[in-house]
């Protein structure tokens, strides 16, 4: 099924599939491709209304009858740590940091399984094999980085790793992953704790999180950070109180695609020959 602006990319809808988040439902994604010289545009443009990236494609969830995922962002500017982050940062107060071009290792790679044994044994992922690892890491159109976490103490082992793309307003945290081992050093809240010091330190307003899912518990730890912010009927707010959000079903909660394309602002990629 295919739904298109004139002159504008393309947007294609994927078949129903079980949801990862909330357990009988299923879910529907809206999708386009990302590629050619204006990509970067594109991508700033598509984040900023909700749209994540995966490799060369940028989707939204676009569920026939459930609108419970909602992309979120940190607004760096007014982010204060809570206590808990405090203790968290000072306990990984001794990690370096290295940001790498999108390239993918075999270091990485053994990290990653090992989360994902740990994590996501039952997930879509789980059987992802080096070459399909690389192209995660590797096939963007987009400015992109690879943020390493190592610590010294341990011989520098490799202990977090997050692709990360620079979008015009922020960073947004495509992909991360930790040692599932250490899950008393909450590196997976550090991670993002560093990204909104890497956003502050170059003056970007936002660190993008990805989606919020009330109702899942998978996603109950995003909400736990000040300053979040969802996108919710077009636009940006405050996500306030997160026990005020419902995961309701209705057959209304989403309108039609054509309608959903519509209302996509796209940025303006016309040559000066046109």
């Amino acid at each position: 099924m295919r739904h298109s602006l004139p002159l504008t990319p393309q947007f294609y809808v994927t078949a129903p599939q079980p949801c990862p988040y909330l357990e009988g439902r299923m879910e529907r994604k809206l999708f386009t491709a990302l590629q050619g010289e204006h990509a970067a545009k594109l991508n700033d443009a598509l984040s900023h209304q909700g749209f994540r990236r995966s490799q060369n494609v940028l989707y939204r969830p676009s569920c026939a009858d459930c609108a419970a995922c909602m992309s979120a962002r940190i607004r760096v500017a007014d982010f204060r740590p809570r206590r808990s982050h405090r203790r968290t940062l000072r306990r990984n107060r001794h990690l370096r940091r290295r940001a790498l071009s999108p390239w993918a290792s075999e270091a990485q790679y053994a990290l990653f399984r090992r989360y994902l044994e740990s994590r996501h044994a039952d997930g879509g992922m789980a059987d992802m094999d080096i070459f399909e690892f690389a192209a995660m890491i590797e096939e963007t159109p987009v400015r992109s980085r690879v943020i390493e976490y190592s610590d010294p103490e341990a011989g520098s082992a490799l202990v977090a790793v997050c692709l990360t793309d620079v979008l015009e307003d922020g960073l947004s945290m495509v992909y991360s992953f930790f040692d599932p081992e250490r899950a008393a050093s909450s590196l997976g809240t550090y991670v993002i704790l560093d990204h909104v010091e890497i956003a502050r330190e170059a003056g970007l307003p936002h660190v993008y999180l990805g989606y919020w899912v009330p109702g899942s518990p998978k996603m109950h730890y995003k909400a736990r950070f000040p300053a979040l912010e969802i996108y919710h009927n077009g636009a940006w707010e405050e996500l306030g109180d997160p026990e005020a959000w419902s995961a309701e079903s209705h057959p209304l909660s989403t309108p039609p695609i054509a309608e959903q394309v519509a209302r996509i602002t796209l940025p303006d990629i016309r040559s000066a020959g046109d």
